[in-house]
Formats: C-alpha cells, structure tokens, sequence
C-alpha cells in the first residue's frame, strides 16, 4: 500500500470522526433542557393542589408579547410583590340585584332550615345559569344558604342574568320560576316573580357590557433554539411561584388571599406532562395568561406577568409573541397597561369591580 493511499484512509477517518463528532454536538444541542440535578426536588413533578374555587367582556381577547423578555423599569421587584396591598375584604356576597333575577318567598310560617335544604332542587343550575335560594337569618340580620338548625319565613330565590355562555333567555327564565316555584310549594310559601321580559332584557343589557369589557391576556413564551423539558419548565416556574395546578400541564401563580382564583396560568403541552419519560418530551412554547376580570386590580397582576414573562425569557432563553409565533417589541406592553386601567376604572363604575365576588360570578 503506498504512502498516497494510506493518507487517503487516514483523512477519510478523520473526517468521519469529524461528521460524528459533529452530529453528536446536533442531537445534544437539540435535546431538551433538562432541570437541574441539584434541585431535583423542584424538578419533580410538583404534589397536585386544589385551584381556588369560586362562585359562579374593552379589550376581548388579547395577545401581547416582546422580542426580549425584558422590560425596562416595568418590573415588579420579588420584595416589593410581598408589600403589594391586599384587595379589601369582600363586603358583597350571595344573591344580588346587580346580575341576578331575584323573586322574593314569603312563607306561612317559620321553616327549619332543614326543610328548606330537604325542598332544594337537585341541580342549582337553571340552564346555563347558577340557579340559588337563600334565606333571611332574623338573628344575623342578613341572608345565607339555608343552614341546619335555623329557622327561616323569608326566603329568595335566584338565578343570574349573564356569564360567559350569554344572557339569561326565556327557556331558562322558565326553567327558574318552575325550580322556584316547586320549593315554594315544599314549604308552603307564595313566590313573587319580575316580568320576564324585563328581566330578560337586563340579561342581554348586562351580557352586551360583559362582552365589551372581558379581557383574557394570553403570552406564548417560545424557546429560541433548544426545546425544554417538562420538568424545565417547573422547575424555572417554580422560582417565580409557581405551583401545579389540577390539570397536567398547568402551573398557576397563587393570588395573596385564600381561595382567591389565581394571577397567573401557565400552560404547556399536557401530552408531554404526563408522557411516560418526561426529560425526553420536547416542550418549545409555554401560554402566560391572565383573566383580567377574575384578579383584582391590587394584586397588579400585569405588572407580575411582565416580571415573570422577563424572568422565564431570560432563565429559558425564550422570546415573547403573539399566538402567531411573532415576536412583538416591549414597547407594545405600554398600551395594553393604559388599556386595562381605563377597563378597571369601567368596571369600578359598573360596581363590578376586577376580583370581585360579583365579577368572578359575571365573568365565568
């Protein structure tokens, strides 16, 4: 073998440990992030907790995002977020003129409140609509849910005029007054109904100013170059508060009060969380959303979801856009803020104010 043809074989074998070499770099660089071994405690999915519950339309559905996820002088510092003001102690519960249908219920006499819950219909639904009784507490001064061992004459029932299905409509207006007047009759009482069709047209009056002020902001957050795992995305999500939610791939940013429903949700693909391998799926994008009408204003919670868009972006590598896949500039940030001020203030107005008992009942 001459000397010609031995250095053809050995620069043949270079530039094929070379394209090895190589690919190896390709498929390592391509492969998702993984979390860090020594928090393997957060990277481990986090133990499922309960989501608040609640009781139970401007800017419509909006999508705002920034090339950088960095936002200058607009973020909201990890210590200042523990002295945000907490929202005011909610006054205003239970049935109310503002968005239900109310038909007072005079008794013949005194009702236990055990009759009253054994007359109950077995849904509290009238359609789509969140159908209620409550009844007046003479010792409390104020009306309840029929509670054991209490006494009751006046009672109320109700039905709400609008939520995100739409307004209140004859059908269901019907189907209140039936469920309303069967209660009556199982405990001896005369109901007093509104006229439907001025209630009905509360109803669409109320649904057409739910509509022009519902605001849901939803932010995609997409790797530039490596995708991440899922246990990547809870780990980083994590340092910023975030806790699992009851639906796999779900994350959600706990408000400051109990039972409150949460600032922030954060979604990614629910195939991958409960793949059987997790650090192998291959996660590019994550939604940030926020329900503008379901957080009060106090909480800031745009303030927070720009903090923790530009944290992620830059703990991730990841860049903001639209649900388009576009990345847009920070400064298109600005308007949106302006906007959900001037949206607060309207609903302010309204008495329906963002985080309020009645407006997490109008706006579900």
């Amino acid at each position: 073998m001459s000397n010609f043809q031995l250095g053809l074989i050995i620069a043949g074998g270079l530039v094929l440990l070379l394209i090895i070499a190589y690919n190896s770099w390709v498929t390592r660089r391509n492969m998702p992030k993984r979390a860090s071994p020594r928090e393997g405690d957060v990277a481990q999915e986090p133990a499922v907790r309960q989501e608040p519950v609640f009781d139970g339309a401007g800017l419509g559905s909006a999508t705002a995002a920034a090339t950088e996820p960095h936002f200058e002088g607009h973020a909201v510092d990890a210590g200042d977020s523990l002295q945000l003001p907490v929202p005011p102690t909610e006054r205003r519960g239970g049935l109310d003129p503002l968005i239900d249908v109310i038909a007072p219920i005079a008794a013949e006499q005194a009702v236990s409140g055990d009759a009253a819950l054994a007359a109950m219909p077995p849904t509290r639904r009238a359609g789509s609509k969140p159908f209620a009784v409550e009844g007046y507490n003479e010792a409390r001064q104020q009306w309840e849910t029929p509670q054991p061992g209490q006494r009751y004459q006046q009672f109320q029932a109700g039905v709400q005029l609008a939520n995100r299905v739409g307004a209140l409509n004859e059908i269901e207006y019907s189907e209140f007054v039936m469920k309303a007047q069967a209660f009556a009759d199982a405990i001896n009482a005369t109901p007093d109904f509104p006229d439907m069709l001025h209630e009905v047209a509360r109803a669409r009056e109320l649904d057409q100013f739910a509509n022009d002020h519902d605001a849901q902001l939803t932010f995609v957050l997409r790797a530039r170059q490596a995708a991440w795992s899922p246990g990547y995305v809870q780990q980083n999500a994590a340092r910023s508060g975030f806790v699992a939610g009851a639906i796999p791939g779900r994350l959600v940013l706990p408000a400051s009060g109990a039972g409150l429903p949460p600032l922030l949700t954060l979604i990614y693909d629910a195939q991958a969380a409960m793949s059987d391998d997790p650090e192998q799926s291959a996660v590019r994008d994550v939604l940030l959303s926020l329900d503008v009408a379901q957080v009060h204003r106090a909480e800031q919670p745009f303030a927070r979801l720009r903090e923790v868009a530009a944290t992620l972006g830059e703990a991730m590598d990841g860049v903001l856009c639209d649900q388009n896949g576009t990345p847009l500039p920070a400064m298109t940030m600005e308007p949106i803020a302006a906007d959900l001020e001037q949206l607060y203030d309207k609903l302010d107005e309204r008495e329906l104010s963002a985080g309020s008992v009645l407006a997490r009942r109008l706006f579900s």
